[in-house]
């Protein structure tokens, strides 16, 4: 079963820039990040296929954020820049092993981290 532990979160000011870290135990067919606020669905925001590193964002943080990864730590990493109020959440890390569907849907990932805060202040 693979694990993930994510670390970074923490608070910004907008404006600001901040990373996070996504440690897997092994990367799977695709990894993403996802973000979720109380009372609203989850949503994905970025997604990257591990074999080929092809990015997939969505579109209200494309230009901003950067999804990637470290093969030789097996790290996944979300570098968050020009970060606004609605960048808010908690940040989750996410592994899919079959590889179907959306990359952004979050049913369509079988393992999940913990989540790690993000407050972007005004």
């Amino acid at each position: 079963q693979v694990q993930l532990v994510e670390s970074g979160g923490g608070s910004v000011q907008a404006g600001g820039s901040l990373r996070l870290s996504c440690a897997a135990s092994e990367f799977t067919y695709r990894m993403a990040w996802f973000r979720q606020v109380e009372g609203k669905e989850r949503e994905g925001v970025a997604a990257i296929y591990t074999s080929t590193t092809s990015e997939v964002y969505a579109s209200s943080v494309k230009g901003r954020f950067t999804i990637s990864q470290d093969n030789a730590n097996n790290t996944l990493y979300l570098q968050m820049n020009i970060v606004k109020s609605e960048d808010t959440g908690i940040y989750y890390c996410a592994a899919d092993v079959r590889g179907f569907g959306g990359s952004l849907v979050p049913s369509h990932y079988d393992i999940w981290g913990q989540g790690t805060q993000v407050t972007v202040s005004s």
